[in-house]
């Protein structure tokens, strides 16, 4: 399968979808694709460990498991580069900024997916991780001048 503005690749939280060359602000990336489900099923699903659920509306979700649905590697970021949007029944994925050659495309998952998932171990994204390590800098740095 070859994809014209991206890769798939390694990523810190797991796999993730990389621009190979320049994406434009407001182009189109992918769609999230997979069979729609009523919500009550895909909660069943999710309870026995199913991942790549994509919510969209109070109705159905999408079950995005496929691994020919490429929008699924698009990893979570609190400062996104590409957004979700609904368009009748369906969820294309566009970017919000020009995104770079190399530069991982991200998108923010929401408030749900934050308390559901990352509640324990808190957000793994590039900018909480590096405001993480400032945080860490600032206590260090705080300690060493008393």
């Amino acid at each position: 399968m070859s994809f014209p503005f991206f890769r798939i690749g390694r990523s810190v939280t797991g796999l993730g979808l990389f621009a190979v060359k320049t994406i434009k602000r407001g182009a189109y990336i992918a769609t999230y694709r997979g069979p729609r489900l009523l919500n009550e099923e895909a909660d069943r699903r999710e309870a026995r460990g199913a991942r790549y659920m994509f919510e969209l509306n109070s109705k159905f979700t999408i079950d995005g498991s496929s691994r020919s649905n490429v929008a699924r590697y698009i990893n979570h970021s609190c400062w996104p580069n590409a957004t979700p949007i609904f368009r009748g029944g369906k969820i294309v994925i566009r970017a919000l900024r020009t995104i770079s050659p190399g530069e991982e495309i991200t998108y923010d998952y929401g408030p749900e997916y934050l308390a559901y998932f990352i509640e324990s171990g808190g957000c793994q994204c590039a900018g909480c991780r590096v405001r993480k390590a400032a945080r860490r800098d600032r206590r260090g740095s705080a300690r060493k001048r008393r």
